[in-house]
């Protein structure tokens, strides 16, 4: 049976609150937007961290913060564990916000581009390029407009699908806690290496530093490799570990002896 402490059955509850009475509206508003989209707002940073998705994507959050963070907060105290957990949250989505940047800004000057000089060819490469996924959808239009480069209405139409296909990846906005959870779950590998985990597909026994590492290099595997077709924040999972492997190191050289 798992044992609760004070601080994760507080962040426990504040998800599960925040999970009833999340819907569509309650998203677009507090969940994370690019800085390149109006709707970013700087409190998001926070409550995005306590906002999720569906069901299955609170589960899983809520297990690893559940399994690891009990642990954490014997060994630290309440207020070092709300300082960890706030920061590894924070710093996750410093990362994604900068990774998104960088994509944003790119395809925002393929969006430029193909307004300036909007014909079949250019259209089909901006498809190629950043729309994959959409190819067999509008596959009936882009033979219609190969066959009628310059009819008006063929031509609006393909700025209308490019513009619209902006707003949509400009405009989604990233929710979750999952960049803390990776940051917790980073941490107790580091502090607790040799630790057995049994899994549960398949239930076999393992070291908490090994899964670790399995997490960390799948995360950086999908986050540069990812489909289009993958919603997940990969870089916000990366940054979160990232950031909790930097301060558990930093307050380790602070005594000369660790936990």
């Amino acid at each position: 049976m798992i044992s609760l402490s004070p601080v994760v059955r507080v962040i426990l509850i504040l998800n599960v609150l925040a999970f009833l009475v999340t819907g569509s509206a309650v998203i677009n508003q507090f969940g994370l937007h690019s800085v390149l989209s109006d709707d970013f707002r700087p409190v998001q940073l926070l409550t995005h961290m306590f906002l999720h998705g569906g069901l299955g994507h609170i589960f899983s959050n809520m297990i690893g913060l559940l399994v690891f963070g009990p642990m954490l907060e014997g060994v630290w105290g309440s207020r070092r564990f709300v300082f960890f957990y706030l920061f590894t949250g924070l710093g996750a989505a410093a990362l994604y916000l900068g990774v998104n940047y960088y994509e944003m800004s790119h395809l925002l000057e393929a969006v430029d581009a193909y307004r300036s000089a909007p014909t079949p060819e250019n259209f089909m490469s901006f498809i190629t390029d950043h729309a994959g996924s959409s190819y067999d959808r509008i596959e009936p239009f882009l033979n219609s407009f190969e066959a009628n480069p310059r009819d008006p209405r063929f031509i609006q139409e393909s700025l209308g699908f490019v513009n619209t296909y902006w707003l949509a990846q400009v405009n989604e906005p990233m929710v979750g806690a999952s960049g803390a959870i990776f940051g917790v779950i980073m941490a107790f590998g580091l502090l607790f290496p040799n630790t057995e985990l049994i899994l549960l597909f398949p239930p076999i026994p393992v070291k908490a530093k090994y899964m670790v590492l399995f997490y960390g290099a799948y995360e950086i595997y999908s986050g540069v490799y990812r489909a289009q077709a993958d919603n997940v924040a990969h870089f916000a999972h990366i940054g979160g570990m990232l950031f909790a492997f930097i301060l558990v190191k930093y307050w380790g050289s602070q005594r000369k002896k660790f936990y």
